[in-house]
């Protein structure tokens, strides 16, 4: 009697782990909590001289929920971001739009179209708010590096098998359930909206994504199709009109082993149609970095980066400048957010010579010191019309990353960059009387549990 109660204890306790093991591959829960410290002296744009440095810690706390059942997954990131003491300790929420706060980052589902015995390796429909994260993040991507990042509102479907690769994405976006029309204001009062110095975001998009992996790398072709909603002026204020203006973007990108050894990474977009305030575009981005092993722990590679952009000595009316969409700018032009992020720089273009270092002192720590040399792609002119030097300045970041756990992360960086006048000049960052040495310092601490496992 013993021998058998102690079986049916047995089997129930392997029944349990069983069920146990079959719900946690079912369903997945992971959080992160990262803040961040930073000392901003000139940092997104110049200051002028004899201001304070800016001091504060940020924080993003995330939950997420992910779960997998037949033929479909869910998916849900919950997202706090907030500056500390931004809200008072003896108030319950003191939250602008502005400082962003507690929101829904992503909460989608995908849907499986075929069962497991097609012959396809997937072909699915992911709906809901997402993230884009494509090649090297330069025009989409999730901007991670942003405590609030970047998502979308849209429809993805996804052909994949035997390492290519099809994505069809649609968005379209409304401020609020209405009851006739479908005009978009793009720009939420109160703060601007998009973080590549647009401050519009689009009424609708579509795209086409097509990847091949090889054995040495991998290469894509995107057609992109943003639309603005059209709009005329009342003195200064937009009125929203139907229709919309659409901006054209598509281009290739590789990367590859060159010689077994040297890493290659090159991509060429063009931009045309129209931009966000209907002014006919015409516009392009180059782009080729490699890194080469010159060690086992240190790799070395120079890269360029160029933009397209309005001669200010011109009277044309076409916008030659070019927009990287929708990606992740503070892994390319600068640690410091001086192009392409929230604050502008002109409509000159941007050439960007860089050297890029990477030293993994050890299993846990790497090195990254990079410098860039910038410089405007186009004429640029003072406010009394003279032709400035083109040359806007040198930066040099240097960042450690320590890896304490697999888990815990910490990560320090300092860039500093020396800037001309013409990067302070009306025409570019407009600053008077600005200091041309600027700083930037920040210590970031990235906890990034699986509650699933151990």
């Amino acid at each position: 009697m013993q021998k058998k109660l102690h079986s049916q204890l047995l089997s129930g306790l392997v029944f349990l782990l069983l069920y146990c093991n079959t719900a946690q591959a079912q369903f997945s829960l992971t959080g992160q909590l990262r803040t961040r410290s930073e000392l901003r002296d000139g940092q997104g744009t110049l200051s002028g001289k004899g201001a304070v440095p800016a001091f504060f810690t940020s924080q993003r706390t995330r939950l997420n929920f992910g779960y997998t059942g037949h033929r479909f997954k869910l998916f849900t990131a919950v997202q706090d971001v907030r500056v500390w003491g931004q809200d008072a300790s003896s108030i319950n929420r003191n939250t602008l739009d502005a400082n962003d706060g507690l929101m829904i980052h992503e909460a989608w589902g995908e849907i499986m179209l075929l069962d497991t015995s097609a012959s396809i390796e997937n072909l699915s429909l992911k709906i809901g708010r997402q993230e884009l994260v494509y090649d090297d993040v330069r025009l989409l991507g999730n901007l991670d590096w942003l405590q609030q990042a970047r998502r979308h509102d849209m429809a993805l479907l996804k052909l994949e098998d035997h390492g290519w690769m099809a994505h069809l994405g649609v968005a379209f976006n409304q401020n609020r359930e209405l009851k006739a029309g479908s005009v978009y204001n793009g720009t939420p009062t109160g703060y601007t909206a998009g973080t590549n110095g647009i401050g519009t975001l689009y009424k609708s998009m579509q795209f086409v994504y097509l990847g091949r992996k090889f054995p040495t790398g991998n290469a894509s072709f995107l057609f992109l199709k943003d639309d603005f909603n059209k709009y005329h002026l009342e003195e200064t204020s937009k009125v929203y009109d139907r229709g919309v203006w659409s901006r054209l973007t598509t281009g290739a990108y590789i990367s590859t082993n060159v010689f077994k050894k040297l890493s290659l990474t090159a991509s060429a977009y063009y931009q045309t149609g129209k931009d966000k305030d209907g002014n006919k575009l015409n516009a392009y981005l180059l782009s080729a970095y490699t890194l080469y092993p010159v060690s086992k722990k240190l790799n070395i590679g120079p890269g360029i980066d160029y933009t397209s952009g309005n001669n200010a000595t011109s009277t044309g009316t076409t916008n030659r400048q070019f927009d990287p969409l929708y990606g992740t700018p503070h892994k390319f032009w600068g640690g410091m957010d001086y192009f392409y992020v929230a604050d502008g720089f002109g409509k000159n273009g941007l050439v960007d010579y860089y050297l890029r270092g990477r030293y993994k002192a050890s299993a846990k720590l790497l090195i990254s010191v990079d410098a860039h040399q910038f410089t405007a792609s186009n004429k640029v002119l003072s406010g009394d019309g003279i032709e400035l030097d083109r040359n806007f300045g040198t930066e040099l970041d240097l960042i450690a990353t320590y890896n304490l756990t697999k888990i815990i992360t910490i990560e320090g960086g300092y860039s500093n960059f020396f800037a001309t006048p013409t990067l302070a000049s009306s025409g570019v960052k407009n600053v008077a009387n600005a200091d041309l040495q600027a700083n930037w310092a920040y210590l970031m601490i990235n906890i990034k549990p699986d509650f699933l496992n151990k």
